[in-house]
């Protein structure tokens, strides 16, 4: 099986923002309850930091998407959300920002 180039550029992706979490001290060892986990707002935020969501929701679903060649997603909003979230932390930020913006148009179908 062939992976298309833009997977494997999106994959390689998930990994840079996964690593940028766990620099910025972001990435935690302990998931969180499930009731969280099962939250259906989105982002969940109702039940997690923003930062929870990217790792316990947000990047296992992208890998397994990947994983089992499922389609992946039509568009990504999340720089807006992190834009909101990291208002305060905007230096601080500013790399993982990056990196989400760049998901954004990596997700786009044109890319």
């Amino acid at each position: 099986m062939t992976v298309a180039p833009r997977v494997l550029e999106i994959a390689d992706h998930l990994l840079l923002i996964e690593r940028e979490l766990q620099v910025q001290g972001w990435w935690s060892d302990t998931a969180p309850s499930d009731v969280a986990m099962a939250s259906t707002v989105p982002f969940a935020v109702d039940a997690m930091p923003f930062e929870q969501w990217l790792q316990w929701i947000f990047l296992p679903r992208m890998k397994q998407i990947i994983e089992f060649g499922q389609p992946l997603p039509n568009a990504s909003g999340i720089l807006v959300m992190a834009e909101t979230v990291f208002a305060s932390r905007a230096e601080q930020s500013r790399e993982l920002r990056r990196l989400l913006a760049a998901f954004d148009r990596l997700i786009a179908p044109s890319a």
